[in-house]
């Protein structure tokens, strides 16, 4: 059972009621949980899943250990991340999408790298 984390961006608020309920938030929109076993995490997914096919808005980012998966991170996503990840070499590296304007958190950590 490991340690799973989501985080949601611009979603209403029923997606927080339901997160809150089933895992700890930390920060807004920052979910967590200790211990997850895959099928309930499998089930909160579905349930994202169809809340935000039925209402289209805001973006969701679920990851856990996955020893299988490249970098050993299992990751699900919904709405559209501004960043893809690229598997390279069994590493995932992440990228500004084509078009994607970078945010305030982004453009401050590449600007304090630079000096």
């Amino acid at each position: 059972m490991p340690m799973t984390l989501l985080v949601t961006r611009d979603v209403p608020d029923r997606f927080r009621g339901f997160l809150a309920s089933v895992m700890l938030e930390l920060a807004p929109g920052l979910y967590v949980s200790p211990a997850l076993t895959a099928g309930v995490r499998g089930r909160i997914w579905r349930v994202m899943a169809e809340w935000h096919g039925e209402l289209g808005e805001g973006s969701i980012v679920l990851v856990w250990q996955d020893r299988s998966a490249p970098g050993g991170l299992g990751m699900e996503f919904l709405g559209t991340p501004a960043r893809e990840l690229v598997d390279y070499d069994g590493l995932y590296l992440a990228r500004l999408r084509a078009g994607a304007a970078p945010d305030a958190v982004a453009v401050a950590t590449a600007t304090m790298a630079g000096h």
